[in-house]
């Protein structure tokens, strides 16, 4: 098993998730196929201290609905950062992965420290 450190410190959020992503799909790799789960593992460190550029933290809302009426709940993204940043970085890499049935063996190679 290949074990990757990617250290994130000052690096844009998506930039950061996109290499992430390219990691666990195992594009950098030449054996690469589409239909075969890589075998490396990524740790990312440092994952508070990301960057947002522009107006995101304040303009970007997450929605969460239970299914009665009324009951739509929001948050910014400052909110939802501070609640637990590795969170919303994991579901921002597998939304970048691809939608088979890897997708969630690939997401469990990602380690967040």
């Amino acid at each position: 098993m290949i074990k990757k450190t990617i250290d994130v410190k000052d690096m844009a959020f998506g930039r950061a998730a996109s290499e992430v992503a390219k990691l666990i799909i195992g594009k950098h790799m030449s054996d690469y196929a589409p239909n075969k789960l890589p075998d490396i593992q990524v740790m990312v460190e440092n994952i508070d201290q990301l960057r947002f550029t522009g107006r995101k933290m304040i303009n970007k809302k997450y929605f969460k609905h239970s299914g009665y009426i009324g009951n739509l709940k929001q948050k910014t993204l400052e909110a939802e950062y501070e609640t637990n940043p590795g969170r919303l970085f994991k579901n921002c890499v597998k939304s970048m992965l691809p939608k088979n049935k890897l997708a969630d063996k690939m997401i469990r190679k990602l380690i967040i420290k």
